[in-house]
């Protein structure tokens, strides 16, 4: 997991490991078996934001905002509702194809997706980002963790994150916890 390692160099995980994940058990409710480099950015860091950009979805977070199942149920409703009058981005026009987030650009209600392909195993999946207020989808053909290294860089071929480039220009990268953003958890 050569991104995760880069990631950890450039940006420090808590001190204080984040709670196990029943794999299995998130696997058996997604429906879907998940990639590694996913796994080992939970095991890592834990649910919170990269840079005040970033916020990872975590399976069973005690912040509903980063919990990778109710935002799971939740996009999968405001996109079938969306795709009822709008067009699906052509890479999810193959029978089968669909997204599953993985986290969200804070404060625009967009989300990093993967593209889930019939047939494909987890670790090939790629990257979709959805700029959320507007019909526009930017494939990325890569995984999660090269993607978010690509973001906190500044060497991701996107037209997004300007907050993180244009506002913020961090020298040094940070992550937050959930709890240290958002406070006392709801459970």
């Amino acid at each position: 997991m050569i991104a995760v390692d880069a990631l950890v160099r450039l940006c420090p995980p808590p001190a204080d490991p984040p709670p196990a994940v029943d794999w299995a058990q998130t696997e058996r409710v997604l429906g879907t078996a998940l990639p590694a480099d996913y796994k080992l950015l939970v095991e890592t860091y834990g649910d919170g934001v990269y840079d005040e950009t970033v916020r990872l979805l975590v399976p069973d977070s005690a912040h509903g905002d980063c919990d990778l199942h109710a935002q799971t149920a939740e996009r999968d409703e405001i996109l079938a509702d969306l795709w009822e009058f709008e067009a699906k981005p052509a890479a999810l026009l193959e029978a089968g194809a669909r997204v599953l987030p993985w986290a969200f650009e804070e404060g625009t209600g967009a989300f990093l997706y993967w593209l889930v392909r019939p047939g494909q195993h987890p670790d090939e999946w790629t990257v979709l980002y959805n700029e959320g207020r507007g019909p526009l989808w930017e494939h990325h053909g890569t995984g999660c963790s090269a993607f978010l290294l690509a973001v906190l860089t500044g060497t991701a071929e996107t037209e997004y994150f300007g907050h993180l480039y244009e506002v913020l220009k961090p020298t040094e990268h940070r992550f937050e916890t959930a709890g240290q953003t958002l406070g006392a958890s709801r459970r």
